[in-house]
Order: structure tokens, then sequence, then C-alpha cells
């Protein structure tokens, strides 16, 4: 279990690139971003596709597969800052590799005319590389590797893609940060089970006997597949030692 503490609300982010280095000149593509608040994702989602306002290389078309001409109609990254900025922030951004991205993202910022700053100035950051280096030491640690360590289903994944990347890197978040014990937020909501656990109040004999909804085996089969990779993610699940 990690004994970091998160703030309730984290953004993973990814992007997409047309080159690996801000200071040769290369800008952001794509940007995608998904919301957790107290560890579960919430629907909120921040996608947006950016003319980079000049070409990309062959190399990274062969990684992600946007296009020149793709992007030729979408807005420039001065038109979408202050809808990602209002995004992002008062938010710990979780980030695989962060030094690339927050490095890209500075330097978007750095263009802008109104001294946007850095990230630092709007969030935390998180990187799941550096943990992930440190839980397994001399093994692979890509976002692939990880999915597979974790038994994430990451098939329908051809290409790189933001909004993608950042929905798989956020199941792989969860269960390389917290396993088990993440079902619970704190020691207060512990405390508050305990509250009810000693209220419990006993039904009367001639009350009729409740109606059991048995799940399908569809459902069965969904949630033993839950518990293994909860097992695996922690190295113990209560749940499968009562089994």
């Amino acid at each position: 279990m990690d004994k970091r503490t998160f703030t309730n609300r984290l953004v993973v982010l990814d992007t997409e690139t047309t080159g690996l280095n801000p200071q040769e000149g290369h800008r952001i593509i794509e940007i995608g971003c998904v919301e957790l608040v107290n560890r579960r994702l919430t629907g909120k989602r921040f996608h947006v596709y950016i003319n980079p306002e000049r070409t990309i290389d062959a190399g990274a078309i062969e990684v992600h597969g946007i296009t020149n001409q793709f992007l030729e109609d979408k807005p420039v990254f001065a038109g979408i800052a202050d809808d990602f900025i209002a995004f992002i922030q008062g938010a710990e951004l979780v980030i695989h590799n962060a030094p690339f991205d927050v490095g890209f993202i500075n330097y978007e910022f750095s263009r802008l005319n109104n001294q946007a700053g850095t990230v630092a100035d709007y969030s935390q950051v998180f990187d799941t590389l550096t943990y992930a280096r440190k839980k397994h030491p001399g093994q692979r640690n890509s976002l692939d590797a990880l999915c597979k360590r974790y038994s994430i289903d990451n098939s329908h994944r051809d290409l790189h893609g933001a909004l993608l990347d950042a929905e798989i890197l956020a199941d792989v978040f969860l269960l390389m940060t917290g396993g088990q014990s993440s079902l619970l937020d704190d020691g207060q909501e512990k405390q508050e089970q305990s509250v009810v656990s000693s209220e419990v109040s006993y039904l009367s004999a001639d009350r009729p006997a409740l109606k059991v909804i048995r799940c399908t085996e569809q459902e069965l089969n969904q949630h033993q597949q839950r518990l293994e990779a909860i097992e695996k993610a922690s190295g113990s699940c209560l749940w499968q030692q009562l089994r």
C-alpha cells in the first residue's frame, strides 16, 4: 500500500507532441486528461487537438498517428490555454514520465503573452514512472509493461493517444498505489463504519424474509477478475482469503 497522501482531486494527464525536445521547437499536438476525486473517476475529461504551427516529425507520426493535415483546422495552444489551466488548477497531476510532458507544457506556457508561469504555479505533479521504478526495481516500467503486470487490458491501443493513455494510466495508478486499501479513503471513514456497526438493530421475527438477488455468471466472473487484480497489485486480498 502506498503511504503517500494525495490531494482529493487528481488529474491524470498525457500529451502527444511533434517530436521529442521542446528546446528544438517541438510542440504539443494533443492533451488528454481524466479527473479522479477521492480515487474515483468522475467522468470529467479535458481533451483537445492542437495546431502546432510546425510540421510533425515522421517518427512521431509513426507513434501516435496524428498527421499535419488532421491538425490544420485545430486551435493553437493559446486558444485552449485558459481552459486547460482551469482544468488542472489546484489538482495533483498524475503523469507517466512527468519531466517529458511538464517540459512541453512549460514551453507552451513560456510562449504565451500573458506570463502563464509554469505547471508548478497551478498543480503538484506525481510521476508514475519514478514510483514504478522504486516499486518494481530492475523491471520494465513502461505503460504497456505496467498494464501487463496489473492485468489491465490495453489491447485496443494500437497507437498512442493522449486521452486513451490517460484513461489507461488512471487504471494503472489506482492499482499500483492503492490496492485493497483504496476502498477506504481515510481513518475517518473507518471510524464511521465502526459507529454504524455498533448501532445495528435486529429484525422482528414476524418480518417477511428479505428478497435475495443473486449475481449473474458474468457478474461473478467480473468480480473474480477484479479480486485477482487487487491481489496481484497489493500482494493480499482479504476477500480471496475468505472464499
